[in-house]
């Protein structure tokens, strides 16, 4: 059994047999998984009316190897069902200060985790792919989409035809009714993952595209119609989603792209640079002397 994917019935299953302290823990996950996945075993032990040992000893009777194993395990089952109320119960309770450091220490611990996880091989595949592809498509729906308006950004000084399918347009497909075989789709989906996506990349496969999904994980429903897939972790410490690591994966990707063709890339942005110099597009400092 994946403890995982089946938490709940693992708890269930093991529940008769249980201590009672055991069954505190359990009746209060059960009953407050959205709230529990997101509390550190002090916090979890307070409010199932048990020790942090306690805690401990609970999830190495499931089968962990510790707390951190059964965090994880509950993060990854409520994770794309989370409601947007739910994510604003979990820091409710938190003062200001407090709300500060949770969420920067979450985002840093994001960026760890996706640079423990990166697969470097799939990394340098999907550079490969992008750099070849006749055409470039880039898609991603409500919070991921500026991450597709960033990618698309930077990739138009690099590469030919790339075009971002945006995704507040309801007429979704018609926006890749073109796409073919020698073209590469790069779908951007985190949890909660939108339909939208998953259509456009089913479509897309039908006419033997090359799918690069970024997403949260391989259990994504994203990864089983890509070719290639990157994940970064985006847990979540709030009601807003945790972008930092995707953005910095996607730096990461445009970084190397552009390295393929360096010296061209070079050419063209001393271009812009005497087309913005010319057209004044940015705000320059005057001999040191702030502007007013």
């Amino acid at each position: 059994m994946n403890k995982t994917d089946d938490l709940v019935g693992l708890i269930n299953e093991k529940f008769q047999a249980m201590s009672k302290g055991h069954k505190q823990i359990a009746d209060y996950i059960l009953s407050h998984y959205d709230k529990a996945a997101y509390m550190t075993a002090i916090k979890l032990g307070d409010s199932a009316g048990v020790s942090e040992s306690t805690i401990v000893r609970f999830a190495m009777a499931l089968g962990f190897e510790g707390y951190p194993e059964l965090q994880k395990a509950l993060q990854d089952m409520v994770r794309n069902k989370l409601t947007t109320i739910q994510r604003m119960d979990m820091t409710a309770e938190l003062s200001e200060s407090m709300l500060l450091r949770s969420v920067l220490k979450a985002d840093l611990n994001n960026m760890k985790l996706t640079i423990d996880e990166i697969n470097t091989d799939i990394y340098e595949e999907i550079v490969d792919e992008v750099y070849a592809a006749k055409k470039v498509y880039i898609m991603g729906a409500r919070s991921s989409a500026p991450l597709a308006q960033f990618l698309g950004y930077y990739l138009n000084f690099i590469l030919e035809n790339v075009r971002v399918v945006t995704s507040n347009v309801n007429d979704i497909l018609e926006q890749v009714i073109h796409i073919g075989e020698d073209d590469v789709l790069i779908c951007i989906s985190f949890p909660r993952y939108s339909r939208k996506i998953i259509e456009a990349v089913k479509f897309a496969k039908k006419r033997k595209s090359s799918i690069i999904s970024i997403t949260d994980s391989y259990k994504s429903p994203l990864t089983k119609y890509s070719k290639l897939s990157l994940t970064a972790t985006s847990d979540i410490a709030s009601f807003v989603d945790s972008l930092v690591a995707p953005m910095s994966l996607i730096n990461a990707l445009i970084v190397s792209i552009g390295l393929r063709k360096k010296q061209e890339v070079e050419e063209h942005f001393m271009e812009l640079e005497k087309i913005w110099e010319e057209y004044n597009v940015y705000i320059e400092k005057d001999n040191g002397n702030d502007l007013t």
